[in-house]
């Protein structure tokens, strides 16, 4: 986990800086630098239509009585590419927007799925649950899939 830390806080930062550098000498330091905010504007401004978008549905699902998961992931997954688009840089800005796309965040969405089904059947996520008193217990994750014919449709 601490070497995962280690790559997302200094080695994507130190890629991101090399990218910019070779885009600044290939188009030059203002071009570069209106790219690094063209993006931001632009990635604030699809930000905040989809959050609209989702935050929306999130109320529409909540006022038929179903819960909103699928709508509160993509919430999630819009903030999180937000969050990207306001980082500079080059390789952020390619993640920011696809997490604001709706197909390709449904892809990833689908693919982060996958990947944490498997590592829960495999047995190697945790998680700590704390208790009213503060105090906290280690459980494993476990897979359970949905039958949507035993769901009581009220």
């Amino acid at each position: 986990m601490l070497s995962r830390l280690i790559f997302i806080f200094v080695a994507v930062p130190l890629l991101e800086l090399v990218i910019l550098l070779r885009i600044g000498q290939w188009i030059g330091f203002g071009p570069t630098v209106a790219l690094v905010i063209t993006t931001g504007v632009i990635g604030a401004a699809l930000a905040r239509q989809q959050g609209v978008r989702a935050f929306l549905a999130v109320q529409q699902e909540l006022a038929a009585g179903r819960l909103p998961a699928r709508s509160l992931l993509n919430g999630l997954s819009i903030l999180v590419g937000g969050a990207f688009l306001l980082t500079p840089g080059v390789l952020t800005d390619l993640v920011g927007f696809s997490l604001l796309i709706p197909a390709s965040r449904r892809w990833l969405q689908r693919l982060v799925q996958r990947r944490l089904e498997r590592r829960i059947r495999e047995g190697t996520v945790e998680f700590q649950v704390y208790g009213a008193d503060g105090a906290s217990t280690t459980r494993r994750a476990e897979v359970h899939r949905r039958d949507p014919s035993k769901e009581d449709r009220r």
